[in-house]
This record gives structure tokens, C-alpha cells and sequence, in this order.
């Protein structure tokens, strides 16, 4: 039997247009889904991804883009040629979708619960009782823990699984033919991001519908997809059956995105870019089992730079004016040592206890017991001036490059800012020159100095941020989900990045990250969490071949294979 298109795509090209200059962003592209067939849509940022689902939606911005040729064919009707009004009958009905940020997707002043009756309110003719019914029966579909405390919670009361959850009910509420996925899992814990996985899949057979599932990671759209889609500035490179294009990729950029991404079996002295493929010049030298024992002789001789002892963090937290104050253990007696010139990882899903551990050695967020030695000095004892100093010490890489920049300062003032608190440099003018060289060794150049933090692209503003950390000279560098919103490409470029900076001037790293492939392949020493504790420690390539614990075996199950 053959199979029964639902949508085509014909000669699309799309056009946005700033200061009067038109630039064509979707280059002229065609492709068609098939009804109860899941395609997947790769490429990095600014590939057109999201554009051209955009279109398909009628949700391009109206006064700065244009389709300029091309339909859009959905269910026999051409979408391009639809009113505003008209639109508003087929989105959420026929059409859904599921935004990558489920927090700024949600409505915030509104119970899950009522955002999802509302939607079948305007698309059904469900009565207002019903429609809970349905709601509630739709919360239990997508498998949320406790249906009726999700009913009545605010976003913000739920965790980002659960809201990604809420998302895809609201998604599905209406029962649509044609579900728009846009990289809904990028922010989620390995083990979130594997059950939306299965979900939507068991979403997919049951409802018959068709999805269009977009994300920059091939590892997971090769464990969902039927087909995909290899998308390239505005234009697609190259599609087919997922076996077909992931094992045997006919075009360069394809071949980079695939081998960009680190492997969990060898460790590269480089990992390749996008540019080293289609430059010719990505090698390939694996660090070998040896260089790596002899690595870890030197750094393990030497006396520990950080020494963590037992310590506690405990949040109290109360419900009611009457009730009783409950306490929570967010970290629990966790102790080890961290030595200069080591990369220690740090995984395990949210609310483990990864961040509130930084923060404490931070000095953010005091601990409730236990000690913090850092070059033999107990800084859990500080006071506030030489905590001060400290700062200059302990370096943060935060998971959002632009919400840690200040939007009002330039680059070149918000490095130059730490770097005067500190007393680095002798003058203005000798800062300015630091400064410059800095923005160099991150790869970004001169130019950048004058230029606000909302000019650039997510991997330019997280090299602003290494720069800024770097900049006070600091001995240790907490790297906390600094690579996880960057496109594959991207991150490589920033990983390479950080083993460079480690290897020119000795820092060491705490890198937090839920990216299990990401973390073993920078990590010597891994530290597994659980519910606030230890639950393993040892060599990152230890763990990774032979897990002890269950947690740790479900971790690593979790990570995409890939094909």
C-alpha cells in the first residue's frame, strides 16, 4: 500500500528583510511527510529549522519576512494562501506544537490544568466539566505523576520533565494530524529526554498522527525517526531513510555533524568541527589508555587543590502559617578530593544535588555542616572580605551565557569589570590590551570589545563567558551545563576550547553536565549523584565500561545510540 502524503513541501523560499535589504533565509526547498510517519529535521543553528516549521504554522513574523515562492500543501489545502482567522481554526486542531522551552511556552498566572481546558474549550465542543475530565485523562496519557497536583500547579511548581509533559498534552489534546516537535527535549536530564522519546513515539502509533521532530542532536533523532532531513544555511543538504543518511551520509556537512559529536568509546586529542570537514583539515589522534595512566600519575601525586568532607546543605521549608517547618536534604556527607590541572565530572538528573554542591564550594550558598578545604584553607570559615578574594580563585561558566552577561555592557567592559575588582592589570589602557589578547585566545577577535552581548550567536556569547572567567586568573573553573543549549558543531569548538585553556594554563575543572557523552569524554575522575548523594566515584572510563549501581547503569542505557 502506498503511502498517503499529508504534507508537501514545493519550492519554499523565505525572505526577512532588515533595513530594507531582503536576505533569503529558506532557499527554495521541498519535501513532503507522510500520514503516521515520523520525520526527523537536523542542522545547527540558523540552519532554518524553526523557520520553515514557522511557516508551516502561519507563525512567521508579518512585518519583517515573506514567503516569496513555493506552497505549502496540508491535507489538500495550501497553507500559504490562509487568512490570519482561518489559520486560527486548523493551529492547535489540526496542527500542534511543542516549543523547546516548555517555562516561556506555559502561560505563568495559569494552573497547567486551566491552560489545557481552555485549548479544548476553543477547538471542542466539550462542555466546561468534560473538558477536566479530558484534561485530567490527558495528564494520566502522558504519564505525570499525581494528574490531580498537576491540574491545580502553576508551571513554575513543576519540574521541566513535568512540564514538557503538560506541553505535549495540551499538544495532543485536540487529537491533531500533524505534530511539530522543535527540539523539545534539548534542556531535559538524559533520562527525561529517553521517556519524552518514548512517549511520543507511543503518542504517534496510538493517534495515527504524523510528526515533524527537530533537533540538533542525531543521536536521538536517529532512535525516533523514519526518515530525516539534513538541513544547511536555508537549504536541505541531503534526506532519506534514517539507516541510509546516518550510516552512509553523501554530503560533507552531514558527515561533521555525525563525527562532531563525542564518542562515549574513544577519547580525541581534538573532537572535529564543521569547518575542519569541509576544510579538510579534522583529525583524528586518540589519546591513548597510556598517555592517559601517565597524565593521571602526575596530576593524583600531587596534594589535592580542593578538598570536599562531608558536607550537608538542608532547606527548610514550610507550607502554612500552622505547619510544620519540613526539612529537606538537598546534599548529603559528600566528600571527595579534586587535584590541579583535573577535570572532575559531575552527573546525575536534576535535583541530585549537582548545582547546590557548586554553590556551596562557590561560597553562594552556605553549607549546613561539613568542610571545604581549598589549598588547605577551610573556606566555609571565611569572612565576607576573604571570600571576596576567593572569587578571584573559584571561576563560574554558567548552562545560559546570556542571561549571566549584562545586556547594558559591552564585552569588552563586562571582561575589563571582574578584572578591576581584582586589582588585575595596572592600567585601563594595559586591561583594554588583556582584554583584546583574551578575546583572541577564546577565538573571537578585537572587534568584538565594542559590541553589546545580544549581537551574537549562543557559542560567540559562551566564549564571552570563558573570557570572563578566565580573565581574574583563576585556579579552578566550574563549568555548569556551560555546553548543553549549543549546537553539536558549537560545542565541540567549546570543549576543544576548554582542554585547550586546561592544557596552556593548568586550571581545573568541576564540569556539571547531563550530557553523559560530553562529560566522560572530558572527564578524568566521574562522580555519579543521587538524591543528594555519592552514588559512585572512579576513573570517568571506569564507570562508563563497567558501572556498579543500578543509577548509573540506567544513565548510561539512556544516552542515544545512535545508529
Amino acid at each position: 500500500m502506498q503511502n498517503q502524503i499529508l504534507l508537501k513541501v514545493e519550492q519554499l523560499s523565505i525572505s526577512f528583510s532588515s533595513e530594507g535589504i531582503d536576505n533569503e533565509i529558506i532557499k527554495s526547498i521541498s519535501y513532503h511527510l507522510n500520514k503516521n510517519e515520523i520525520l526527523g529535521v537536523v542542522g545547527e543553528s540558523g540552519s532554518g529549522k524553526s523557520v520553515s516549521s514557522l511557516a508551516i504554522l502561519g507563525l512567521l513574523p508579518k512585518k519583517i519576512s515573506k514567503i516569496t515562492q513555493g506552497s505549502i500543501q496540508f491535507d489538500s489545502q495550501d497553507l500559504t494562501t490562509l487568512s490570519a482567522k482561518q489559520f486560527q481554526k486548523i493551529r492547535g486542531k489540526k496542527i500542534a506544537v511543542i516549543f523547546q522551552e516548555p517555562m516561556s511556552s506555559l502561560n505563568p498566572s495559569m494552573t497547567c490544568g486551566k491552560q489545557v481546558i481552555e485549548l479544548l474549550l476553543q477547538h471542542t465542543n466539550l462542555s466546561k466539566a468534560e473538558a477536566k475530565t479530558e484534561t485530567l485523562a490527558l495528564f494520566e496519557k502522558v504519564k505525570l505523576p499525581l494528574p490531580d497536583r498537576v491540574y491545580n500547579a502553576y508551571p513554575h511548581e513543576i519540574s521541566g520533565g513535568q512540564k514538557q509533559r503538560v506541553m505535549i498534552a495540551m499538544a495532543i489534546a485536540c487529537k491533531p494530524q500533524l505534530l511539530i516537535a522543535d527540539e523539545p527535549t534539548t534542556a531535559l536530564d538524559v533520562t527525561v529526554q529517553k521517556d519524552i522519546i518514548l512517549l511520543l513515539k507511543e503518542l504517534q502509533k496510538e493517534g495515527q498522527m504524523s510528526i515533524i521532530f527537530i533537533s540538533h542532536d542525531l543521536s536521538l533523532v536517529s532512535e525516533i525517526a523514519d526518515r530525516v532531513m539534513v538541513m544547511y544555511k536555508g537549504a536541505i543538504v541531503e534526506q532519506g531513510d534514517i539507516e541510509q543518511v546516518f550510516k552512509f551520509p553523501k554530503h560533507i556537512y552531514t558527515k561533521a555533524l555525525i563525527n562532531s559529536k563525542p564518542s562515549t568509546k574513544t577519547r580525541l586529542k581534538q573532537l572535529p568541527t564543521i569547518d575542519d570537514f569541509i576544510n579538510n583539515t579534522a583529525t583524528s589522534t586518540v589519546i591513548t589508555s597510556t598517555e592517559r595512566a601517565e597524565t593521571h600519575q602526575r596530576i593524583y601525586a600531587q596534594k589535592p587543590l580542593l578538598e570536599v568532607i562531608n558536607i550537608e546543605k538542608e532547606y527548610i521549608s514550610k507550607s502554612g502559617w500552622f505547619s510544620k517547618p519540613e526539612t529537606f536534604k538537598a546534599v548529603n556527607k559528600v566528600s571527595f578530593k579534586l587535584y590541579k590541572g583535573e577535570t572532575l565530572g559531575l552527573v546525575g538528573e536534576s535535583g541530585c544535588g549537582k548545582s547546590t554542591l557548586s554553590n556551596a564550594i562557590l561560597q553562594l550558598d552556605k553549607a549546613t555542616a561539613g568542610s571545604i578545604l581549598y589549598q588547605g584553607l577551610d573556606i566555609t570559615k571565611l569572612s565576607r572580605s576573604a571570600i571576596r578574594k576567593l572569587r578571584k580563585e573559584i571561576q563560574i561558566i554558567f548552562q545560559d551565557p546570556f542571561a549571566s552577561l549584562n545586556p547594558r555592557l559591552t564585552v569588552g567592559k563586562a571582561i575589563m569589570e571582574p578584572m578591576k575588582v581584582h586589582g588585575i592589570g595596572t592600567s585601563e589602557t594595559d586591561r583594554k590590551q588583556r582584554v583584546i589578547d583574551l578575546l583572541l585566545k577564546v577565538g573571537l577577535d578585537d572587534t568584538y570589545f565594542n559590541r553589546y552581548p545580544h549581537e551574537f550567536s549562543g557559542g560567540q556569547r559562551q566564549r564571552i563567558g570563558i573570557a570572563r572567567a578566565i580573565a581574574v586568573e583563576p585556579q579552578l573553573i566550574i563549568c555548569d551545563e556551560s555546553v548543553s543549549a549549543l549546537d553539536i558543531s558549537v560545542q565541540a569548538q567549546v570543549l576543544n576550547l576548554l582542554n585547550d585553556l586546561k592544557s596552556n594554563y593548568g586550571f581545573t575543572y568541576i564540569f556539571i553536565s547531563h550530557d553523559l557523552a560530553v562529560v566522560k569524554y572530558m572527564s578524568d575522575q566521574l562522580i555519579v549523584m543521587n538524591k543528594g548523594e555519592i552514588e559512585e566515584m572512579d576513573d570517568a572510563d571506569v564507570i562508563y565500561n563497567h558501572p556498579q549501581k543500578e543509577y548509573t547503569k540506567k544513565l548510561i542505557h539512556a544516552i542515544p545510540k545512535g545508529l
